[in-house]
């Protein structure tokens, strides 16, 4: 029996994740903690930490994970790149799960946009369109910069340069260089993205959308079942799944 320990488990994904639990025999959560609770008191009880909390509890998180030799699973986004930098050097400690996205089927979407990216070249254009519920506090998703990571890796640009974070005024014409990045807010969107690939004649649109937070909740409570196996390192939902 895997323990686990849910930080943020107040929010959306953490009340998901308690209510997904029950639906596995093999994994029981021993705490629920939400802002002011102390991580400390109960990482004994635990062999791995999953955590959707805030970007800017992460890193205590991770650190108390890494003290304590626990795994943590990590779905929480909106991270600077200090943030991640400092997440990451915990690697070497612990084994780790980060994916700004736990749903089989994104992770597919990933997969099939990098082949696409491979096989239709540099003479597509490239456009990622994410909607999300109006209190998403982030801006892209991390699954959109995930999806443009990918793209910029493919054509080997560098996303900061790259990225253009929707369009006003007169910008002139649309290069071949950039990846549009645009964010849409409304209702209780759980979360769509569409990444377009527009050439003259042709448009290719590859699109997922989720319905339920079950599907993100189930793949981040698998993750947690496998990255207590793993050896310390930082592991995507990719090497959860299988698809490197």
């Amino acid at each position: 029996m895997t323990k686990a320990i849910i930080t943020g488990a107040a929010g959306r994904m953490g009340r998901a994740l308690a209510a997904c639990a029950k639906n596995f025999s093999d994994i029981e959560i021993v705490s629920q903690l939400g802002r002011g609770d102390d991580l400390n008191q109960t990482i004994s009880k635990a062999d791995v930490v999953v955590d959707f909390s805030l970007h800017t509890a992460t890193v205590a998180i991770a650190d108390i994970c890494a003290r304590n030799k626990k795994a943590i699973v990590i779905g929480t986004t909106g991270h600077s790149d200090a943030e991640r930098d400092a997440i990451a050097a915990f690697q070497s400690s612990i084994p780790m799960v980060c994916a700004s996205n736990f749903s089989t089927g994104v992770n597919t979407l990933f997969w099939l946009t990098r082949k696409a990216a491979e096989i239709l070249g540099p003479d597509y254009d490239l456009e990622v369109v994410e909607m999300h519920h109006r209190m998403k506090k982030d801006a892209p998703s991390g699954t959109a910069k995930t999806l443009a990571e990918i793209l910029a890796g493919v054509r080997k640009l560098q996303l900061d340069k790259a990225a253009r974070y929707g369009r006003t005024g007169i910008v002139g014409g649309r290069t071949q260089s950039e990846i549009g990045i645009h964010s849409i807010r409304g209702g209780d969107v759980v979360g769509d993205h569409t990444v377009i690939f527009a050439n003259a004649g042709e448009r290719l649109e590859l699109t997922h959308k989720a319905s339920s937070r079950e599907t993100f909740a189930n793949g981040a409570l698998r993750a947690a079942l496998w990255v207590v196996r793993q050896k310390p390192g930082i592991y995507d939902m990719q090497d959860v799944l299988g698809l490197k």
